[in-house]
């Protein structure tokens, strides 16, 4: 990767990681102020409880980016470390999709004369899942290149030998 793309993407990364803090913050203190309008027609706590987590769900995806990022400019990123930090972006998209799920459960009962509405929002899970399911097979191939890129090692290593 090039400084400008990991610069550009560190950028992008930073503006996402404050406006999750940021939004995450008001809704806390949303929460824990009792100053909700709420009329009764939404449950707004429940909205802004799952808000919150799927917040911090996108906050844990972000960093794992960052130091996958950071494992590129060093060139370690073909290590077995990569895959723990793949995992995280890969257990944050699913929390995000089991978010998306609860959501739409808390919007159902509102959407009785349209239930289009809430199938679409259970097809657009099902795509968050698909998107996770794609990132686990580039985590299988990255599995594989950390694998030749050992088994290249080997083979250098015993060349060197006989040599």
């Amino acid at each position: 990767m090039g400084k400008l793309t990991v610069s550009a993407l560190r950028a992008v990364l930073v503006v996402v990681l404050t406006g999750t803090v940021l939004v995450q913050v008001l809704m806390v203190w949303a929460l824990v102020s009792g100053n909700d309008p709420e009329d009764g027609s939404r449950p707004l706590t429940a909205f802004r409880v799952i808000t919150i987590l799927g917040l911090m769900s996108v906050q844990v995806a972000v960093v794992c980016v960052w130091r996958l990022v950071a494992m590129v400019r060093r060139g370690t990123v073909f290590s077995p470390v990569a895959f723990r930090y793949v995992d995280g972006v890969i257990g944050a998209i699913v929390a995000i999709a089991l978010l998306w799920f609860a959501v739409t459960a808390v919007n159902a009962p509102g959407q009785r004369d349209d239930p289009g509405v809430t199938l679409i929002m259970g097809g657009i899970g099902l795509a968050i899942l698909g998107v996770a399911l794609i990132v686990l097979v580039l985590r299988m191939l990255l599995v594989q290149a950390v694998a030749r890129d050992v088994q290249a090692a080997q083979m250098q290593a015993e060349l060197d030998e006989v040599i």
